[in-house]
C-alpha cells in the first residue's frame, strides 16, 4: 500500500502546477480575471497548510485548516470557470486538478471534525 504524501509538499505542488496550467489557458478577458482569483486560491492552500502547521495553537490551527478548506473550494470553483477552448488535454489537466482540490477539501473536513472533537 502506497503511503499517504505529506500534504506540504502536496498543496505547495498544486499551487504551482495550477500555475503551470493557466501559462496554457487562452487569453481571453474572462480568464484574465479567473485566473487571478485561481491562482491566489491555489498559492492560499499551500500557504494557509504552513500556517497550521506552524500555529500558535488549537484555535489557530482550527481556523487555519478551515482557510485552507475554504480556499481549495475556491479553486475548484475558479478551475471550472476557466475556459479551456478546445484543447483536449487542457481539459484533462482541469479535471485533474479540479479531483485534487476537492481531495483536500476532504481531507480538510476530515482534519476540521477531528481537531473540532
Amino acid at each position: 500500500m502506497k503511503e499517504p504524501e505529506d500534504l506540504g509538499p502536496r498543496t505547495e505542488r498544486f499551487a504551482r502546477e495550477v500555475r503551470a496550467f493557466v501559462k496554457m489557458l487562452p487569453c481571453t478577458v474572462s480568464n484574465r480575471e479567473d485566473v487571478k482569483q485561481l491562482v491566489r486560491a491555489s498559492g492560499s492552500v499551500a500557504a494557509n497548510y504552513i500556517e497550521a502547521d506552524d500555529a500558535l495553537g488549537p484555535k489557530d490551527k482550527l481556523m487555519r485548516f478551515r482557510i485552507c478548506r475554504k480556499e481549495a473550494k475556491e479553486s475548484r470553483l475558479w478551475l471550472s470557470l476557466v475556459d479551456v477552448g478546445t484543447a483536449e488535454p487542457l481539459a484533462i489537466e482541469r479535471a485533474r486538478l479540479v479531483d485534487e482540490a476537492m481531495q483536500f477539501v476532504s481531507i480538510f473536513s476530515a482534519i476540521i471534525n477531528r481537531l473540532g472533537r
